[in-house]
């Protein structure tokens, strides 16, 4: 009786989305069961290293973090055809769930393969901004999410997902929704481990990290929106002025990411950067002294 229950609630969930996607329009309502208001954080001992993995998924964002409690975090899971690759390189480096889940906005080269990802992992806790958007991919993304019966935990500046002292993962954007322009949604996340930090920005341009009001100080920068211009400015650099950055991005793309005038930019700031469509996947290894570790599989 409980299963066909379930099965008949599903079914109305997905006639539920059907409906909303033929009116354009997703109201935050909808999804106000799925979100939780739940901020708080979780306290554990650290271990080892942080490896942070910026997968090679082509035109698109996937960052896989190896945390130094133990612990993993996944930021954005590409385009839709990634999730085996992903699900696979995961469980290559030993772990069997992810502890936190971050979509830092419902577009598709971030969230093409999180469904498939939910489907197939086990998922601790999950952030994404409380957005509307009424496309099937995010909507898949909604219904895995459902299946598993899982929350999702609205991310929003001043949230600490974590914190023991000495390392800490903050979200420090979205300030505030801007809909009109989903790219400025993103999470924006800082972690912080001793002396090492990094800054993922998702596909943040220069209107949303004008908001931003915490320290986006960082030694390793993921560069954002591909290495559009839209994103990095001298500003924004000379307040991250990071050592290194990582530009993901796919191999020709239509877009023609990085644009030009960023990694004139990175050149001028002298930043160490790397392309994940010319060296792959880009692995960034430190143990709290600002001692890095850079490799490419390329």
């Amino acid at each position: 009786m409980k299963k066909t229950k379930l099965n008949i609630f599903v079914k109305l969930f997905v006639l539920l989305v059907v409906c909303i996607t033929t009116l354009c329009a997703c109201s935050l309502e909808d999804l106000s069961e799925l979100f939780s208001s739940d901020v708080s954080m979780v306290d554990i001992t650290n271990t080892s290293n942080i490896v942070v993995h910026y997968l090679d998924i082509g035109q698109g964002d996937s960052i896989f973090v190896e945390l130094p409690n133990g612990e993993c975090m996944l930021i954005d899971a590409g385009v839709a055809n990634k999730g085996e690759f992903i699900d696979s390189y995961i469980t290559d480096k030993g772990y069997n769930k992810i502890d936190y889940l971050v979509a830092t906005h419902p577009h598709a080269d971030h969230i093409g393969s999180m469904a498939y990802v939910i489907s197939h992992m086990d998922i601790g806790q999950i952030y994404m901004p409380k957005v509307a958007a009424t496309t099937k991919t995010y909507e898949k993304l909604l219904l895995a999410i459902q299946e598993k019966d899982l929350k999702i935990k609205s991310a929003k500046a001043g949230m600490s997902i974590i914190d023991t002292g000495d390392f800490s993962a903050s979200i420090i954007a979205p300030v505030e929704i801007d809909e009109s322009e989903l790219n400025n949604c993103s999470i924006i996340i800082k972690i912080a481990y001793g002396k090492d930090s990094y800054l993922f920005i998702g596909d943040a341009e220069k209107e949303e990290l004008n908001t931003v009001s915490d320290d986006m100080s960082a030694d390793v920068l993921k560069v954002g929106h591909h290495g559009s211009r839209t994103s990095t400015s001298n500003d924004f650099l000379e307040e991250v002025n990071p050592i290194y950055a990582v530009i993901s991005c796919g191999v020709d793309n239509d877009y023609g990411h990085p644009h030009n005038e960023t990694i004139e930019l990175l050149n001028q700031f002298n930043v160490e950067y790397y392309r994940t469509d010319l060296q792959g996947t880009i692995t960034i290894t430190s143990d709290g002294s600002q001692n890095y570790s850079i490799t490419t599989e390329k």
